[in-house]
């Protein structure tokens, strides 16, 4: 599975995700999830990101998987 930077931040923003920052290339979104405020860092202008960092993010979500995927 090969998602983008847009593609992340899509599914971030359906979720409820705002971008909160941005510093260089680096964007911080900012939802709650759960009751529990998490934050997200996505690194802006990617094709594709290697499958550890694609599920560091979908784990910084505090989002299972499928949920996470389910809005793409």
């Amino acid at each position: 599975m090969t998602l983008s930077s847009r593609d992340i931040e899509k599914i971030l923003k359906a979720h409820g995700f705002v971008l909160s920052r941005q510093k260089g290339s680096h964007q911080q979104f900012i939802g709650i999830i759960y009751g529990k405020k998490r934050r997200v860092t996505v690194i802006a202008n990617q094709k594709s990101f290697a499958p550890g960092t694609l599920k560091s993010m979908i784990r910084q979500s505090g989002l299972s998987e499928e949920e996470f995927l389910s809005k793409k």
